[in-house]
């Protein structure tokens, strides 16, 4: 992981993104050996999720996109 917690987030695939969030998580879960640590852990987190977040809505807008309008049917 580099200095910034939240760093190169934006260049991760949703895939990616959601593999090392699950990974955080656990570590998260397991409790990291000290405060700094689990800040840093939190705020990759909070980076990551909200990057699938981003690939869910970005997801979603095409869909809608693709998807005729109730007027046309």
């Amino acid at each position: 992981m580099t200095a910034d917690p939240a760093a190169d987030v934006a260049s991760l695939s949703f895939e990616q993104a959601r593999d090392e969030l699950v990974r955080v998580v656990a570590e998260l879960e397991q409790g990291a050996p000290t405060l700094e640590q689990s800040l840093s852990l939190w705020t990759r987190g909070e980076a990551l999720a909200a990057r699938c977040e981003e690939w869910l809505l970005g997801a979603k807008r095409l869909l809608d996109a693709a998807r005729p309008s109730s007027g046309d049917a």
